[in-house]
């Protein structure tokens, strides 16, 4: 058996004031951490700065490593995990700026960085594309990272399986108009690769958008192991800050491909097109 333990953070950050949201970061670290012994932990998309922050992104965008990076490995280091956030990065080129998923680890090392590829709507301004689909292989297992968006395209959910994922960490920012959607790509992307998948989504309100919670960790044949959907006001039903903690056994990945060949029976030659520029 390979068991880790995987909590997701749903949180609200504060638009523009990444030393207020990396403080909350930490001491939600710390409380989960000193609650019970977890593996790693998973923060939303751009949980350091907020959404809706057009030009001011280069103003809070950092270099890889850079000093959030750094307090964050710290943190992990401190309680021996591995932690994986959402935060704007940039390249030496001041002007390339990147919505990126970084996952540090337990000896306080940055161990990767993913950019997200797929842009929705203003993201488009502010941000360059990724082109990497990177796969982290650590001691608790090997781990893919994806950003928001990214979720609806199968393609990239596909690729990280074949180069051997066995959790998928999805970082979003997913409006509460469309959260049925987030729900529902979370199992399909578990299903159709016989994988885990950690969806964690912020909560709160930025400029003009509001964002739906509904955080959850999915198991191969879409079995929802923890979720924060009862996580609401009473009042207005808006979704809550929490986590959630799930035990997860890795080799379920396997068991469960092997008994269902969801992997092994496609037909690779038949989908050229699925590659062609539409």
């Amino acid at each position: 058996m390979r068991e880790i333990t995987v909590a997701i953070v749903q949180m609200k950050p504060k638009m523009g004031e990444p030393e207020e949201n990396l403080v909350k970061m930490s001491e939600m670290i710390s409380k989960i951490a000193s609650q019970q012994r977890v593996d790693l932990i998973v923060f939303p998309e751009l949980i350091t700065s907020g959404n809706e922050l057009g030009v001011r992104f280069t103003e809070v965008a950092q270099r890889v490593p850079g000093p959030t990076i750094n307090l964050i490995a710290q943190r992990a280091n401190d309680y021996g995990i591995y932690v994986a956030f959402g935060m704007a990065t940039k390249e030496k080129v001041e002007s390339v700026l990147y919505n990126s998923a970084v996952l540090v680890g337990p000896e306080g090392d940055l161990v990767e960085v993913y950019n997200k590829i797929h842009l929705r709507g203003e993201e488009r301004m502010a941000f360059r594309e990724g082109f990497r689909l990177p796969i982290a292989e650590t001691e608790i297992g090997n781990i893919g990272l994806m950003i928001g968006y990214d979720l609806a395209y199968p393609e990239i959910a596909r690729c990280m399986t074949l180069e051997g994922a066995d959790l998928l960490c999805v970082l979003a920012n997913w409006e509460a108009a469309h959260v049925d959607e987030w729900k529902t790509y979370l199992r399909a992307r578990a299903y159709e690769n016989s994988i885990f998948v950690a969806g964690v989504n912020r909560v709160g309100e930025d400029v003009t958008l509001t964002f739906g919670g509904q955080s959850m960790i999915v198991g191969p044949r879409g079995e929802v192991y923890a979720s924060l959907a009862d996580e609401t006001d009473l009042e207005s039903g808006a979704p809550l800050e929490g986590f959630a903690v799930a035990r997860i056994d890795l080799d379920e990945v396997r068991k469960n491909r092997e008994e269902f060949q969801f992997i092994q029976t496609r037909q690779p030659a038949v989908y050229r097109s699925i590659v062609k520029k539409y």
